[in-house]
Protein backbone atom coordinates (compact mmCIF):
# COMPACT_ATOMS: atom_id res chain seq x y z
CA UNK A 1 0.00 0.00 0.00
CA UNK A 2 2.54 2.80 0.90
CA UNK A 3 4.39 1.89 -2.89
CA UNK A 4 1.16 2.88 -4.52
CA UNK A 5 0.74 5.80 -2.30
CA UNK A 6 4.31 7.14 -3.46
CA UNK A 7 3.84 6.15 -7.47
CA UNK A 8 4.01 9.75 -9.12
CA UNK A 9 0.72 11.20 -10.76
CA UNK A 10 1.94 11.92 -14.78
CA UNK A 11 -0.36 14.20 -16.62
CA UNK A 12 0.15 14.25 -20.84
CA UNK A 13 -1.30 18.02 -21.88
CA UNK A 14 -1.38 17.70 -25.69
CA UNK A 15 -1.29 21.35 -27.27
CA UNK A 16 -4.22 21.56 -30.49
CA UNK A 17 -3.18 24.59 -33.06
CA UNK A 18 -5.95 25.49 -35.22
CA UNK A 19 -5.74 25.79 -38.76
CA UNK A 20 -8.28 28.21 -39.80
CA UNK A 21 -12.07 26.87 -40.68
CA UNK A 22 -10.33 23.88 -43.14
CA UNK A 23 -6.69 23.99 -42.45
CA UNK A 24 -3.70 24.57 -45.30
CA UNK A 25 -5.74 22.31 -47.78
CA UNK A 26 -6.87 26.37 -49.17
CA UNK A 27 -3.40 27.32 -50.05
CA UNK A 28 -3.35 24.31 -52.56
CA UNK A 29 -6.63 25.09 -53.67
CA UNK A 30 -5.93 28.83 -54.17
CA UNK A 31 -2.68 28.12 -56.02
CA UNK A 32 -4.70 25.98 -58.69
CA UNK A 33 -7.51 28.14 -59.16
CA UNK A 34 -4.69 30.93 -60.04
CA UNK A 35 -2.61 28.82 -62.19
CA UNK A 36 -6.16 28.10 -64.70
CA UNK A 37 -7.04 31.59 -64.66
CA UNK A 38 -3.53 32.27 -65.92
CA UNK A 39 -3.88 29.50 -68.78
CA UNK A 40 -7.31 30.77 -69.02
CA UNK A 41 -6.61 34.39 -69.85
CA UNK A 42 -3.11 33.17 -71.65
CA UNK A 43 -5.55 31.51 -73.94
CA UNK A 44 -8.06 34.03 -74.32
CA UNK A 45 -5.36 36.84 -75.39
CA UNK A 46 -3.55 34.23 -77.75
CA UNK A 47 -6.94 33.51 -79.35
CA UNK A 48 -7.50 37.54 -79.93
CA UNK A 49 -4.28 38.27 -81.25
CA UNK A 50 -4.42 35.38 -83.79
CA UNK A 51 -5.12 35.56 -87.45
CA UNK A 52 -8.67 34.19 -88.55
CA UNK A 53 -6.48 31.67 -90.98
CA UNK A 54 -4.54 30.37 -88.34
CA UNK A 55 -7.67 30.10 -85.61
CA UNK A 56 -9.59 27.61 -88.80
CA UNK A 57 -5.91 25.39 -88.96
CA UNK A 58 -6.01 25.10 -85.72
CA UNK A 59 -9.64 24.00 -85.36
CA UNK A 60 -8.80 21.36 -88.75
CA UNK A 61 -5.66 20.06 -86.61
CA UNK A 62 -7.98 19.45 -83.73
CA UNK A 63 -10.55 17.80 -85.70
CA UNK A 64 -8.26 15.96 -87.95
CA UNK A 65 -4.42 15.99 -86.96
CA UNK A 66 -3.23 13.50 -88.55
CA UNK A 67 -4.29 14.93 -91.53
CA UNK A 68 -2.94 17.70 -91.18
CA UNK A 69 0.20 16.52 -89.79
CA UNK A 70 1.00 14.64 -93.52
CA UNK A 71 -0.59 17.32 -95.57
CA UNK A 72 0.97 20.11 -93.99
CA UNK A 73 -1.12 23.28 -93.14
CA UNK A 74 -0.30 27.23 -91.42
CA UNK A 75 0.86 27.32 -88.13
CA UNK A 76 0.95 30.03 -85.21
CA UNK A 77 4.40 31.16 -86.67
CA UNK A 78 2.47 31.94 -90.21
CA UNK A 79 3.85 35.54 -91.37
CA UNK A 80 0.04 36.70 -91.10
CA UNK A 81 0.31 35.88 -87.06
CA UNK A 82 0.34 39.06 -85.11
CA UNK A 83 2.41 36.83 -82.97
CA UNK A 84 6.38 36.86 -83.82
CA UNK A 85 7.83 33.63 -83.99
CA UNK A 86 10.94 34.48 -82.38
CA UNK A 87 14.52 35.67 -83.46
CA UNK A 88 16.75 38.56 -82.29
CA UNK A 89 14.22 40.87 -84.97
CA UNK A 90 11.20 40.98 -83.26
CA UNK A 91 9.38 42.81 -86.57
CA UNK A 92 9.74 39.51 -87.60
CA UNK A 93 12.59 39.67 -90.49
CA UNK A 94 14.14 36.75 -89.04
CA UNK A 95 12.48 33.55 -86.72
CA UNK A 96 9.97 31.15 -87.50
CA UNK A 97 7.40 33.74 -88.81
CA UNK A 98 9.32 34.28 -92.35
CA UNK A 99 10.94 31.04 -92.54
CA UNK A 100 7.67 30.24 -94.59
CA UNK A 101 7.37 33.16 -96.40
CA UNK A 102 11.25 32.78 -97.66
CA UNK A 103 10.73 29.22 -98.23
CA UNK A 104 8.28 30.08 -100.75
CA UNK A 105 9.75 33.27 -101.84
CA UNK A 106 13.16 30.98 -102.53
CA UNK A 107 11.00 28.20 -104.57
CA UNK A 108 9.46 31.24 -107.06
CA UNK A 109 12.93 32.28 -107.56
CA UNK A 110 14.25 29.34 -107.99
CA UNK A 111 11.58 28.31 -110.45
CA UNK A 112 12.30 31.95 -112.39
CA UNK A 113 15.99 31.16 -112.59
CA UNK A 114 15.43 27.83 -114.01
CA UNK A 115 12.78 29.40 -116.42
CA UNK A 116 15.33 31.74 -117.63
CA UNK A 117 17.59 29.81 -117.56
CA UNK A 118 16.12 27.42 -120.54
CA UNK A 119 15.44 30.88 -121.71
CA UNK A 120 19.02 31.21 -122.58
CA UNK A 121 19.71 27.89 -123.39
CA UNK A 122 17.19 27.72 -125.94
CA UNK A 123 18.49 30.95 -127.72
CA UNK A 124 21.76 30.52 -127.75
CA UNK A 125 21.08 26.14 -129.64
CA UNK A 126 18.99 28.79 -131.86
CA UNK A 127 22.05 30.73 -132.63
CA UNK A 128 24.25 27.99 -133.23
CA UNK A 129 21.72 26.39 -135.82
CA UNK A 130 21.48 30.00 -137.51
CA UNK A 131 25.37 29.92 -137.73
CA UNK A 132 25.23 26.69 -139.28
CA UNK A 133 22.97 27.09 -141.79
CA UNK A 134 24.86 30.37 -143.24
CA UNK A 135 27.95 28.11 -142.96
CA UNK A 136 26.12 25.45 -144.37
CA UNK A 137 24.89 28.06 -147.39
CA UNK A 138 28.70 29.23 -147.67
CA UNK A 139 29.89 26.27 -148.35
CA UNK A 140 27.43 24.94 -151.20
CA UNK A 141 28.22 26.53 -154.40
CA UNK A 142 24.29 25.59 -155.22
CA UNK A 143 22.97 27.54 -152.09
CA UNK A 144 25.34 30.53 -151.87
CA UNK A 145 24.01 31.14 -155.53
CA UNK A 146 20.30 32.08 -153.78
CA UNK A 147 22.16 33.62 -150.63
CA UNK A 148 20.07 37.09 -151.15
CA UNK A 149 17.04 34.83 -150.87
CA UNK A 150 17.84 33.17 -148.13
CA UNK A 151 16.75 35.81 -144.89
CA UNK A 152 17.69 34.78 -141.32
CA UNK A 153 16.98 36.48 -138.36
CA UNK A 154 16.00 35.87 -134.79
CA UNK A 155 13.02 36.94 -133.54
CA UNK A 156 10.71 36.71 -130.38
CA UNK A 157 9.51 33.62 -131.36
CA UNK A 158 12.67 32.22 -132.63
CA UNK A 159 14.64 31.63 -135.36
CA UNK A 160 13.01 32.47 -138.63
CA UNK A 161 14.38 31.49 -142.24
CA UNK A 162 12.48 33.10 -145.30
CA UNK A 163 12.91 32.16 -148.75
CA UNK A 164 12.06 34.94 -151.15
CA UNK A 165 11.27 35.77 -155.02
CA UNK A 166 13.09 37.32 -156.88
CA UNK A 167 12.14 39.22 -159.92
CA UNK A 168 14.16 36.43 -162.40
CA UNK A 169 14.15 33.75 -159.80
CA UNK A 170 11.15 32.31 -158.58
CA UNK A 171 10.90 29.88 -156.18
CA UNK A 172 7.84 28.33 -157.27
CA UNK A 173 6.21 27.94 -160.46
CA UNK A 174 4.22 31.51 -161.54
CA UNK A 175 0.42 31.02 -160.30
CA UNK A 176 1.40 27.19 -158.99
CA UNK A 177 2.80 25.31 -155.71
CA UNK A 178 5.15 23.72 -157.95
CA UNK A 179 8.58 24.08 -156.32
CA UNK A 180 11.83 24.91 -158.80
CA UNK A 181 14.34 22.26 -158.85
CA UNK A 182 16.47 24.56 -156.71
CA UNK A 183 13.87 25.60 -154.52
CA UNK A 184 13.84 22.37 -153.41
CA UNK A 185 17.68 21.45 -152.90
CA UNK A 186 17.82 24.60 -150.43
CA UNK A 187 14.89 22.81 -148.41
CA UNK A 188 16.38 19.74 -148.87
CA UNK A 189 19.55 21.13 -146.92
CA UNK A 190 17.54 23.30 -144.26
CA UNK A 191 15.53 20.26 -143.50
CA UNK A 192 18.88 18.11 -142.84
CA UNK A 193 19.83 21.27 -140.56
CA UNK A 194 16.78 21.50 -138.80
CA UNK A 195 17.26 18.06 -136.88
CA UNK A 196 20.25 19.68 -134.98
CA UNK A 197 17.97 21.00 -132.35
CA UNK A 198 14.82 19.54 -130.74
CA UNK A 199 12.90 22.60 -131.52
CA UNK A 200 9.45 22.32 -133.05
CA UNK A 201 8.79 24.39 -136.34
CA UNK A 202 5.99 26.71 -138.01
CA UNK A 203 5.56 27.08 -141.91
CA UNK A 204 3.33 30.03 -143.40
CA UNK A 205 3.14 30.81 -147.26
CA UNK A 206 2.89 34.17 -148.32
CA UNK A 207 1.76 35.42 -151.92
CA UNK A 208 2.04 38.71 -153.48
CA UNK A 209 -1.18 41.15 -153.90
CA UNK A 210 -2.13 39.97 -157.48
CA UNK A 211 -4.85 38.04 -157.29
CA UNK A 212 -6.89 35.42 -159.38
CA UNK A 213 -9.40 36.33 -161.79
CA UNK A 214 -12.00 34.41 -159.81
CA UNK A 215 -11.06 36.36 -156.61
CA UNK A 216 -11.40 34.74 -153.42
CA UNK A 217 -14.64 32.72 -154.48
CA UNK A 218 -12.41 30.12 -156.19
CA UNK A 219 -8.80 28.94 -155.93
CA UNK A 220 -7.18 32.21 -154.54
CA UNK A 221 -4.26 33.40 -152.72
CA UNK A 222 -5.28 31.85 -149.91
CA UNK A 223 -5.16 28.58 -151.19
CA UNK A 224 -2.24 28.85 -152.87
CA UNK A 225 -0.21 30.14 -150.18
CA UNK A 226 -1.32 27.21 -148.34
CA UNK A 227 -0.27 24.70 -151.00
CA UNK A 228 3.41 26.21 -151.25
CA UNK A 229 3.27 26.01 -147.25
CA UNK A 230 2.57 22.23 -147.85
CA UNK A 231 4.64 21.35 -150.76
CA UNK A 232 7.49 22.98 -148.60
CA UNK A 233 6.54 20.87 -145.72
CA UNK A 234 7.14 17.84 -147.83
CA UNK A 235 10.60 19.12 -149.32
CA UNK A 236 11.83 19.66 -146.33
CA UNK A 237 10.21 15.81 -144.54
CA UNK A 238 12.41 14.49 -148.03
CA UNK A 239 15.71 16.75 -147.11
CA UNK A 240 15.64 14.25 -144.01
CA UNK A 241 13.91 16.26 -141.30
CA UNK A 242 11.57 14.73 -138.95
CA UNK A 243 8.41 15.20 -140.37
CA UNK A 244 7.22 15.41 -136.05
CA UNK A 245 8.88 18.55 -136.29
CA UNK A 246 6.07 20.54 -137.88
CA UNK A 247 3.46 22.31 -135.60
CA UNK A 248 1.60 24.35 -137.28
CA UNK A 249 1.09 25.15 -141.38
CA UNK A 250 -0.49 28.23 -142.44
CA UNK A 251 -1.23 29.91 -145.60
CA UNK A 252 -1.35 33.65 -145.37
CA UNK A 253 -2.13 35.06 -148.95
CA UNK A 254 -0.82 38.54 -149.29
CA UNK A 255 -2.29 39.32 -145.61
CA UNK A 256 1.31 39.85 -144.44
CA UNK A 257 3.56 41.91 -147.05
CA UNK A 258 7.13 42.06 -146.74
CA UNK A 259 7.25 45.29 -149.06
CA UNK A 260 4.02 47.36 -147.73
CA UNK A 261 5.14 50.23 -149.82
CA UNK A 262 4.81 47.87 -153.17
CA UNK A 263 2.41 44.95 -152.79
CA UNK A 264 3.11 43.55 -156.26
CA UNK A 265 6.48 43.21 -155.01
CA UNK A 266 8.36 39.99 -156.14
CA UNK A 267 10.00 39.43 -152.31
CA UNK A 268 6.34 39.17 -151.31
CA UNK A 269 6.43 35.73 -152.16
CA UNK A 270 8.20 33.61 -149.88
CA UNK A 271 7.91 30.76 -147.52
CA UNK A 272 8.28 31.42 -143.55
CA UNK A 273 9.76 28.67 -141.62
CA UNK A 274 10.01 29.70 -137.82
CA UNK A 275 12.01 27.24 -135.60
CA UNK A 276 10.41 27.93 -132.51
CA UNK A 277 11.51 28.70 -128.97
CA UNK A 278 9.90 26.95 -126.38
CA UNK A 279 7.35 29.46 -125.42
CA UNK A 280 6.20 30.38 -129.20
CA UNK A 281 5.76 26.48 -128.28
CA UNK A 282 3.69 26.43 -125.77
CA UNK A 283 1.43 29.44 -127.55
CA UNK A 284 1.00 27.49 -130.64
CA UNK A 285 -0.08 24.56 -128.80
CA UNK A 286 -2.62 26.00 -126.66
CA UNK A 287 -6.47 26.15 -128.10
CA UNK A 288 -6.69 30.07 -129.22
CA UNK A 289 -2.44 30.59 -129.33
CA UNK A 290 -0.74 32.18 -132.09
CA UNK A 291 2.75 33.05 -133.32
CA UNK A 292 3.46 36.59 -134.15
CA UNK A 293 4.50 37.16 -137.80
CA UNK A 294 6.92 39.96 -137.83
CA UNK A 295 6.68 41.72 -141.04
CA UNK A 296 9.31 44.64 -139.98
CA UNK A 297 11.61 46.39 -142.89
CA UNK A 298 14.65 45.65 -140.77
CA UNK A 299 14.57 41.93 -141.79
CA UNK A 300 15.43 43.43 -145.81
CA UNK A 301 18.68 43.98 -144.42
CA UNK A 302 19.65 40.66 -142.56
CA UNK A 303 20.36 38.70 -145.50
CA UNK A 304 22.33 35.01 -145.04
CA UNK A 305 25.86 36.15 -144.77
Amino acid sequence: MASEELRPIIVKRIKKVAGGHHGGAWKIAYADFVTAMMAFFLLMWLLGSTTKGTLQGIAEYFQTPLKVALAGGEGSGDSSSIIKGGGKDITASEGQVKKSDADRNKKNYNLKDAEAALALADAARLKVLKEKIEAVIEASPLLKQYKKQLLLDMTTDGLRIQIVDEQNRPMFASAKADLEPYTKEILHEIGKALNEVPNKISLSGHTDASSYSSGDRGYSNWELSSDRANASRRELILGGMDEDKVLRVVGLSSAVLFNKEDPLDPINRRISIIVMNKQAELSASQDGGSIQVADDATVKTQPAE
